[in-house]
């Protein structure tokens, strides 16, 4: 494969990831930080998902999400980051044409199914402070499970037309991708056809979810706020307010390092390619190492639980 950056050739059985080009001698450092948050991200998650199984306390529709929450987020990064540390330390640069097209499919997936989570989230803040006689036949186990196949079902098959149309096109030009993992435009963009349905149609998934997640989001807190507003005390609004906190924090760290990486890669020609390249895996490291930590000190019950574990453990 080493002639096969510009020969002729199409549908090429292998892909070269470049990892982070132009920092290539930096590798073994980036990867520090890198390992470090992907070591955060499984030990924080795997013990929200040990607290709340543990707990019968925090069986209820708020933990059942976090749950979910957890194991998406697990899944984003672990899509990603075993292979980018592979880069980085052994500079094994080949990934299977299969391979590649799998780790693209998963990755938008699981961005769109958290995406989902997020709504699913505020819907049962909303129903919690604007309904609370109603949250318990509301929200039921029956439902949250519903909920949670709607989200997987729509990540699965909003990402899988883009997915069948970048398995389609004839890629003659190089199996060189620059970039550290298999992101969709950097793949389409090797395509040696007309790649103007791939590009709208991801623009359309990105636009359409973040921007019908994001409404939604934004009414339910709308009317959460005028539910807090409307309570006769300071203590009481700001008590019922901090039970909102968490979810609002989770949701900046996901949405905000998201939005600053697509507009980089669509409309920001004159950033750096390793600066585009670096926020990129922000964006799958970010909030799979700050939920877990948002979520672990924002919310009583689970810091409670928490302290409560590994004193135990220590007497």
């Amino acid at each position: 494969m080493s002639d096969s950056n510009t020969t002729d050739f199409t549908n090429p059985s292998t892909f070269i990831l470049l990892g982070i080009p132009g920092l290539e001698a930096a590798h073994v450092w980036i990867s520090i930080p890198f390992c470090t948050m992907y070591a955060i991200a499984i030990l924080g998650n795997f013990t929200t998902l040990l607290i709340v199984k543990r707990e019968p306390s925090l069986h209820g529709p708020m933990y059942y999400f976090l749950c979910m929450l957890a194991v998406t987020d697990l899944a984003l990064c672990t899509c990603t980051i075993p292979k980018m540390l592979s880069i980085f330390w052994f500079n094994s640069r080949e990934i299977d044409f299969s391979a590649c097209l799998t780790q693209m499919y998963f990755i938008h997936c699981f961005s769109v199914v958290e995406s989902g989570i997020f709504v699913a989230m505020a819907f049962d803040r909303y129903v919690a402070i604007c309904d609370p006689l109603r949250h318990s036949t509301t929200l039921t186990n029956s439902m949250v499970v519903k909920i949670g196949f709607a989200m997987v079902l729509r990540g699965g098959m909003l990402v899988l037309p883009g997915f069948l149309l970048v398995r389609q096109w004839p890629y003659c030009r190089t199996n060189i991708i620059p970039h550290s993992y298999c992101e969709h435009m950097a793949l389409v963009n090797l395509a040696c056809g007309d790649i103007h349905i791939s590009s709208y149609y991801g623009l359309f998934v990105v636009f359409f979810v973040t921007g019908v997640d994001v409404f939604f989001i934004a009414v339910s807190y709308v009317q959460i706020l005028r539910a807090i507003f409307s309570l006769p005390t300071k203590d009481a609004r700001l008590k019922t307010f901090e039970t909102c906190t968490s979810h609002l924090c989770a949701i900046l760290a996901f949405y905000i390092p998201d939005l600053f990486s697509l507009l980089a890669h669509r409309f920001g020609s004159n950033v750096p390619l390793h600066f585009h390249i670096i926020m990129a895996n922000m964006y799958l490291l970010v909030p799979p190492t700050l939920n877990p930590i948002i979520y672990g000190v924002r919310t009583k019950q689970i810091r409670d639980k928490l302290l409560h574990f590994f004193t135990h453990k220590g007497t």
